[in-house]
């Protein structure tokens, strides 16, 4: 999921990495807005609130949401630096780090949760926005602007465009990309709906609360592994195979 890159990557690998992340964004979009009343998944209503306030001349009480908005930013810039700056090294998969960091924050925020009240809940939407904004920004780098996972707006719209040029096969005669397209983005949707619902049900009905984050955090630490654990057993299993190929030649001679 995480390993292919540029030309190397397909539709499978983007599917992975889309319903991997669009299920965490999700659980945390849920999460936050029943903790803190506040969307901890995108800036869009953020900005229109800071907006509203600078229009009435309340600069100060505007400040909050324009924290927000600057958490997201700095989430998206980070990431993207650590992945500028650390893409020469052949050895070290650079996506690592942002993952890391925003599974630092997930579970920061749930061992906090649980050891004292929460007495600045806008630090915590801030934390949020900006780990939203970690894990937007290295999935659009990594799929090459294809996936983002945090909200539905942009989504919504490529799926109402391209479902159109279904309609036009004489202007539009790629239908298997276009409909590749139409797949992703339905997987993306779904999965953000289906954490959603998850997040919902852990924090109401089994009352996890924030706790509910810790579940991103194991997911996200699985899908990061993934690819290592996969390539590990398929190499160990070409070894045994190959000994076992060996020991059989031998004993025929």
């Amino acid at each position: 999921m995480f390993r292919h890159q540029g030309k190397s990557r397909t539709l499978k690998h983007n599917l992975r990495i889309a319903t991997i992340l669009s299920f965490v964004a999700g659980i945390v979009n849920v999460t936050g807005f029943l903790e803190f009343k506040q969307l901890t998944t995108n800036v869009t209503g953020h900005f229109a609130l800071f907006m509203n306030d600078v229009a009435h001349f309340e600069f100060w009480k505007g400040t909050i949401y324009f924290l927000f908005i600057f958490s997201f930013l700095f989430g998206s810039f980070l990431s993207s630096f650590l992945i500028e700056k650390f893409k020469e090294n052949r050895k070290l998969n650079v996506f690592v780090l942002p993952t890391i960091i925003e599974c630092l924050i997930l579970l920061s925020i749930t061992i906090i949760s649980n050891f004292e009240r929460i007495k600045y809940p806008n630090t915590f939407v801030c934390m949020l926005l900006f780990a939203m904004g970690l894990q937007n920004s290295f999935v659009t780098k990594i799929s090459n602007a294809i996936v983002r996972t945090t909200h539905l707006t942009g989504l919504f719209t490529d799926l109402g465009i391209e479902l159109s040029q279904l309609f036009f096969p004489k202007s539009y005669p790629n239908r298997e990309k276009i409909q590749s397209k139409i797949k992703l983005q339905i997987y993306i949707i779904c999965f953000f709906f289906l954490g959603g619902i998850i997040g919902g049900y852990l924090y109401s009905k089994l009352n996890l609360k924030l706790n509910t984050l810790f579940f991103g955090v194991i997911i996200l630490l699985i899908s990061l592994f993934y690819d290592d654990l996969r390539y590990k057993l398929i190499r160990t299993n070409r070894k045994y195979k190959q000994r076992k190929k060996t020991a059989q030649n031998n004993s025929y001679e």
